[in-house]
């Protein structure tokens, strides 16, 4: 049997396809777990969470981190398998950099320009860039772990999505600390931070997931 034969006949294979997914979606509620009691147990949610988790800034903050959360874990269902596709989960990351884009220009509008930079810069911005990849490290681990058996097509890309993943678990927890709301710091810090463990991920991905 070719290669191409095989991989098409795994993809295939409802079995393949629902052990896989029960797989992943175990590792991603582990690693989410992990996440969480590291982060409860050294990091911890902001003093006045409930005083500002009504604002616009926070609420967009904090959902975007979520829906690349949800996006990025649907996607990796799907680039896990021996055929590999995001589908439709494409549409949703596609979507999050062009909200977050648009959450920019309402900023820069609606701020006096001798604050862009402060609003940038932020408080917290050393603490960002290492608190989400550590954060990460945990369900990205799990999720690499998950996707060794299922025999990926594109073993960087599904590194990469499993990064991504990982990453929005790191940035949805990492949100309810962060006083820094301003669509600015997280379109600068929280993106740098993902693309960093979504960088690592691709790298183990191609190195661990091949076959």
């Amino acid at each position: 049997m070719k290669t191409e034969d095989l991989i098409g006949a795994l993809a295939q294979d409802a079995a393949v396809t629902w052990k896989l997914s029960s797989r992943l979606a175990l590792a991603f509620s582990l690693g989410a777990l992990i996440s969480t009691i590291i982060f409860a147990l050294a990091v911890g949610v902001r003093p006045n969470l409930l005083a500002v988790g009504g604002s616009a800034r926070f609420l967009f903050k904090f959902l975007f981190a979520l829906a690349l959360m949800l996006g990025a874990a649907g996607a990796v269902t799907q680039v896990g398998r021996p055929a590999a596709r995001i589908g439709p989960w494409a549409f949703v990351l596609v979507a999050l950099p062009i909200a977050l884009a648009f959450a920019v220009m309402v900023e820069l509008m609606a701020t006096p320009a001798a604050l862009w930079g402060v609003r940038l810069v932020g408080r917290n911005a050393a603490f960002c860039l290492t608190v989400i990849p550590i954060l990460a490290l945990g369900p990205l681990a799990c999720l690499l772990v998950a996707l060794r058996e299922s025999a990926p097509a594109r073993p960087g890309l599904a590194g990469a999505v499993a990064g991504l993943a990982a990453s929005g678990i790191a940035a949805t927890l990492y949100a309810s600390h962060c006083p820094d709301d301003s669509p600015l710091f997280v379109a600068v810090w929280y993106s740098s931070a993902i693309a960093m463990v979504v960088g690592a991920g691709y790298l183990m991905g191609a190195r661990v997931l091949r076959w």
